[in-house]
This record gives structure tokens, C-alpha cells and sequence, in this order.
């Protein structure tokens, strides 16, 4: 299939190692709900309409690139659409979340998981990309994503968010066959979904671990690392970005996988985040709640960050997603002051 050429390589240069006289700059869930053309979408479409609407999520994709100015485009989606997959039916409930209404909760339900492809299901995703690529005309390059197995998991089985995670963790620790089981089954289908999303036109590739911190550092070496490395010892054929969310420690444990870069929280330094990377590139990682701060302090937040993290081999962006109340003013004062700098 053929797609327009890039035109801003700069994202793609830096995770390939090549010296650049800036860092990129994109931003976890720019697109959406802090831009008032996105809340106008909203207002005619529920979340689920938006996201399997090819047409919709391209639009909405591309919006903060037009907006915003940022150096990537990231596909408007959600990590849970992988568990359509299994059967199971997500609901999003506006002001609580996601709602699964038959969360996975017993050994016989894990046994008979009606498992459907991801290449069959999840085809307005891959729609949505390959519009996007196209309407983008090569502007700049697009992400595509999914959501890691112990974060699906710990939805799978608590059935909605959580600040604990218990009881997906009493599952995960009193039926240990059962959680191994489902955990291979999205390891599985993450695998598939993200080559998928290649052949449909993504550019890079970032895989979130949102709640990796809900596992003390043992468990979550023991338990949810091993199908992270095998996710990431895959070949896609572009660059990968891991995002352990408050597990940066981890990023070690990932040195001889294929992965190009580590996201990093707001939690760890820039200078312990280059120690756990090594010789990675890292992304991340000013506290989106500072974009609330009068615009010459987040430059002048956003130019310190620059500093510490060092020339080269960095990705700036948020620690976590924009928050929906940001002005897009100072959203773009963010990225416009990343893109004025030089190293």
C-alpha cells in the first residue's frame, strides 16, 4: 500500500538513533477531549461510535496536529478494544469509566474464552489507520497503540477502574493457572493486533502498561514482565515504545528486547530515567496537571526538563494523558516551546 512520503522524519530519527537539533514532541491522548472541535464531535457521537467510525477517529486523530502543531499523530482509539476479542463487551459510563457488566471471574469462564481474532475484529481500527496515514499527507507520522496484558487483565477481571486493582490481584494470586492462561490469550492477540496495526499504515508503536504499579516489583517481574518481553522481542518493523506507568525501574530488564524507547511518569527523575534506559531513548515526562500553570512558567518548566533529560536520545511529551480541562493555549505553549528549542 502505498502512502505519501514523511515529510517530518524527526520522531522517526530519534528513536532510530540519528542526531536531531531538537527533541519531537507529541502528547499521550492529544487528541480529544481538552480541544473544543473534539467536543463538538462529542456532543453528536458516544465514545464508542467515535472510535469504531473510521472516518470520526481520523478526524479526530489529526485534529491536534492541526490545532496543536505536535510532531506525531497518535490514532484516536482506546486500549480497551482488545477485549472485544474474548467476547466480552466494554461499556464506557459517562463520569465513572469503563463498565464490563460480566467481568471474568472464575476458572471456567478462562476455559471458555470465545476467542476471535484480532485481524477480524478490530478492522475499523485498522481502517482508521490507514485513512489517517493517508489524510495526513505525510505530515508527520502516525502511532498506533494497545493496552499491555496485566493492564487488560486487571480490567478483564475487576470489570471497571480501580485504585487497587484487588480483585483482579486475588485472581491473579489464588487461580495462578487460570490468570497465566488469559494473560497468554492477550499476549496472544496484543501480538496480532499490533502487526495488524503496522500493516494498516502505523509508524511507531506504543504499548501501555498503565497499571504496572498495582504489582510490587517482584510480582510484576514474575508475573507480568515475561509476556511484556515477548511483546516486545516481536519484529514489527518500526520502532516500539514501552510505557510501564511507575515501573521505570523495569526498563532494565528490557535491554536485549527490540524495543526503541521507554515512556517515563513524572514519579522518576529525568536523571534516574536515563540510568534505567541505558542506551534507549526516553520519553516523557512533565506532570500534565503543569499545563495549568501560566504559560511562561510551563515554558520555563518545559525548558528545565529539556536540560536535565540532555542532548539526544529524547522524546518530549507528557508523563501520563492531557487532562481535559488544559487551555489549549497553554498545550500549545507546551509543545511550541519544545519545538523552539535547541540542543
Amino acid at each position: 500500500m502505498a502512502f505519501p512520503e514523511l515529510k517530518n522524519r524527526l520522531l522517526l530519527d530519534t528513536l532510530e538513533g540519528a542526531e536531531t537539533e531538537r527533541p519531537p514532541v507529541w502528547m499521550m491522548r492529544q487528541a480529544g477531549r481538552y480541544l473544543p472541535e473534539y467536543m463538538e464531535i462529542k456532543k453528536k457521537y458516544s465514545f464508542f461510535e467515535r472510535v469504531k467510525t473510521p472516518e470520526l477517529a481520523s478526524e479526530i486523530t489529526i485534529q491536534p496536529i492541526d490545532i496543536v502543531g505536535t510532531d506525531a499523530a497518535i490514532l484516536f482509539s482506546d486500549i480497551l478494544v482488545l477485549i472485544e476479542c474474548l467476547d466480552v463487551e466494554v461499556q464506557l459510563k459517562p463520569g465513572f469509566g469503563p463498565y464490563l457488566s460480566d467481568p471474568i471471574r472464575t476458572v471456567e469462564q478462562v476455559e471458555n474464552l470465545n476467542i476471535k481474532p484480532a485481524e477480524e475484529q478490530l478492522s475499523y481500527v485498522y481502517d482508521a489507520l490507514t485513512l489517517t496515514r493517508k489524510e495526513l499527507g505525510g505530515r508527520v507520522p502516525l502511532i498506533g497503540f494497545a493496552g499491555a496484558p496485566w493492564t487488560l487483565f486487571c480490567y478483564l477481571v475487576e470489570g471497571q477502574g480501580s485504585k487497587t486493582f484487588s480483585t483482579a490481584k486475588s485472581f491473579l494470586f489464588s487461580q495462578p493457572e487460570a490468570a497465566h492462561k488469559l494473560l497468554e490469550v492477550m499476549t496472544d492477540q496484543t501480538i496480532q493486533y499490533l502487526h495488524n496495526q503496522v500493516k494498516a499504515g502505523a509508524q511507531v508503536l506504543q504499548v501501555f502498561e498503565s497499571w504496572a504499579a498495582a504489582l510490587g516489583p517482584d510480582d510484576f517481574q514474575k508475573l507480568a514482565l515475561p509476556h511484556l518481553k515477548r511483546i516486545a522481542n516481536e519484529d514489527y518493523g518500526v520502532p516500539l515504545i514501552m510505557f510501564c506507568k511507575d515501573a521505570e525501574w523495569s526498563y532494565p530488564l528490557f535491554a536485549n528486547t527490540k524495543v526503541s524507547s521507554f515512556g517515563v511518569g513524572w514519579g522518576c527523575t529525568p536523571e534516574h530515567a536515563r540510568q534505567f534506559a541505558g542506551d534507549k531513548v526516553v520519553q516523557g515526562n512533565f506532570d500534565p496537571s503543569k499545563l495549568l500553570m501560566k504559560p511562561d512558567q510551563i515554558e520555563a518548566e518545559a525548558k528545565e526538563m529539556m536540560q536535565r533529560f540532555g542532548k539526544g536520545n529524547y522524546i518530549a511529551n507528557l508523563g501520563h494523558g492531557i487532562l481535559p480541562d488544559v487551555p489549549v493555549e497553554n498545550a500549545k505553549r507546551f509543545v511550541d516551546t519544545v519545538k523552539n528549542f535547541r540542543y
